[in-house]
């Protein structure tokens, strides 16, 4: 399921990609392809196919929201009070077994972050939000690349590859000329199987 955050602004986003444009002097020079939203009949696709490369059962509801929002989330269920572009919460009880049989757990993409690394890949907004997504999904899984070994770096390659989706974030992080991790927030959050539910009409 995917889910709009009512403060998003989805007609803000040329703007709002200029403003990270100009912070980000490396994207200055790149053109942006399509800084708008895709629809969420095109991200509910993506997500089927995402769900079945990585294996995962059950549904995901993905929230696409604010930074001041994915910073508010950030703060309560991690502890760090600043933006990031994705935030996993899978559905886990307290001893680690699954709360629902049906629900592998919730995605929180900040749309604002994903405009700027777009704008600084030089991809659409719609190719970065996918990106985020096959992220998030390999933590809903289980996959933890702060302390696997490589582990998910080699699992979101191949998966990058079968999905058509360009450099993925571990490669970003991992390249000289980029930063793209350095306080990143995708690790998966604890104890927050609700959270997108929670946001639901």
């Amino acid at each position: 399921m995917i889910l709009l955050d009512p403060h998003l602004d989805t007609h803000a986003a040329p703007k709002a990609l200029s403003a990270k444009r100009t912070a980000a002097a490396s994207a200055a020079s790149a053109p942006q392809k399509n800084p708008r939203l895709p629809s969420a009949q095109t991200l509910a696709r993506f997500l089927a196919a995402a769900q079945q490369a990585v294996g995962l059962k059950g549904e995901v509801t993905i929230l696409l929201t604010t930074d001041a929002a994915i910073r508010g989330l950030n703060r309560r269920f991690r502890g760090k009070n600043k933006a990031t572009d994705v935030l996993s919460f899978p559905a886990q009880g307290p001893d680690s077994g699954p709360i629902s049989k049906g629900i592998a757990g919730d995605l929180a993409i900040s749309v604002t972050t994903a405009l700027g690394q777009a704008a600084g890949q030089g991809h659409s907004l719609s190719t970065e939000i996918k990106v985020l997504v096959l992220h998030g999904l390999l933590h809903l899984a289980g996959y933890d690349h702060e302390t696997d070994n490589g582990k998910m770096a080699r699992r979101e390659m191949l998966l990058r590859a079968r999905l058509r989706l360009p450099q993925g974030l571990i490669e970003r992080a991992t390249s000289p000329q980029s930063s793209a991790l350095k306080g990143h927030g995708f690790r998966r959050a604890a104890k927050s199987p609700t959270m997108t539910r929670s946001a639901r009409p």
